[in-house]
């Protein structure tokens, strides 16, 4: 029967537009070896020129990182589930001006309209 291989959202294009697929093999090593035979395009996605599991993919069996096992020689079961999590960094947060983050949400209380109370943070563009 083999076992469950879950595809990573962006890397479903180059298996078949796969969520999961079903991959025979008895350790993580022969089952990703069998997964690049059916689907070949993902094969410069998570290795590199010399072979090697590019070091911003990770494998789990189950729950568990294959790094902190037996990596590839990590034995797996048909009842296993095998999770490929390439990881993802990047991206830059919206800077916007204190005085508009900022706006007081109980207003008018005190003496001659002072402004007191709590503060939110609110994102640019967020309904006030």
């Amino acid at each position: 029967m083999g076992v469950k291989v879950i595809i990573p959202t962006p890397l479903r294009q180059y298996a078949g537009k796969n969520e999961s697929v079903m991959v025979e093999g008895q350790t993580v090593d022969e089952i990703m070896r069998n997964l690049m035979a059916s689907y070949g395009d993902l094969q410069k996605h998570l290795y590199n020129d010399d072979g090697k599991l590019r070091s911003f993919v990770n494998i789990y069996r189950n729950d568990e990182d294959i790094r902190y096992l037996e990596r590839g020689e990590t034995r797996v079961k048909e009842t296993d589930v095998l999770s490929i999590v390439p990881s993802i960094a990047g991206g830059a947060a919206e800077v916007i001006e204190p005085s508009r983050a900022l706006r007081p949400i109980v207003r008018g209380y005190g003496r001659r309209g002072d402004r007191k109370g709590a503060v939110v943070i609110r994102t640019k563009g967020e309904n006030r």
